[in-house]
Parts: C-alpha cells; structure tokens; sequence
C-alpha cells in the first residue's frame, strides 16, 4: 500500500467517525449543517448513512493494521473501503442533485468521497490484486 493511499485512508475513516460523534452530540452548528438540518426526514436520511460510514472506517483502519503486520488480509479490506466510500459519496450526491441543493459546503467533501477511490481501485486491481482466474 502506498504512503498516499494509507494517508487517505487514515484521514478519511477517523474524519467518518468524528463526524459521527459530533453528529450524535449535535456539536455542529446550525449554520454549517446542511439545508433543512432540522427536518426529521433529512435527519433520517443523514443516519441511514452512519452504518455504511463506520463499515467504511472499520474496513479502512483494519486494512492500514493488516498492511502494517504484512497480513494480504489488507487486500480485500482496501477494496471493500474503497468501494463504499465511493459509493458512499455518490449516494449523497444523488441526493443532493434530486434535492437541487448546491451547497459546496457538503458537495466538496462528498465529492472527495465518490472520486479519491477511483484513482486507486484501477491500479490494486491492475497489480494482481484480484486474481484474474476467479472471474
């Protein structure tokens, strides 16, 4: 794994599980939260994210811990990260886009989350990391 990557995936889990908390602790303030913040249907739909996110993070740090015990179990939990958290960018995007809400304020970071993967997913899969015979 290559240093880029392990600083991506280090910032980007322990920012998911910061989020959370400060989510659940209602530390941001109104005035940065998304549009409707108070609407009990978008608070809704903003938790239904919280499982896919710490699956992301869970995923992500395990594969930094197997990477460093030199464990090929990092492998498949990169993959796995980095596929949710694309798809974890994407979903809220399509929201946002539906919602004709354009607040750069959570488009930038969703933005992040839906692009930085795919320019590593090509090259772990392009370097053997998924052999070729299984498919």
């Amino acid at each position: 794994m290559n240093g880029k990557l392990r600083k991506l995936l280090l910032v980007t889990d322990i920012s998911f599980l910061v989020y959370w908390f400060v989510t659940y602790f209602h530390l941001i303030p109104p005035s940065y939260a998304y549009q409707d913040y108070n609407n009990a249907m978008l608070v809704t739909w903003n938790w239904s994210f919280f499982p896919l996110d710490v699956l992301i993070s869970i995923t992500g740090l395990l594969s930094l811990y197997y990477n460093r015990k030199s464990n090929a179990v990092w492998k498949p939990m990169v993959l796995i990260s980095l596929v949710l958290t694309s798809c974890s960018g994407l979903q809220a995007i399509a929201f946002w886009v539906i919602k004709e809400d354009y607040d750069l304020m959570w488009w930038i970071p969703n933005l992040f989350l839906l692009i930085y993967p795919l320019f590593f997913i090509p090259g772990l899969v392009r370097n053997g990391f998924i052999d070729k015979s299984d498919s």
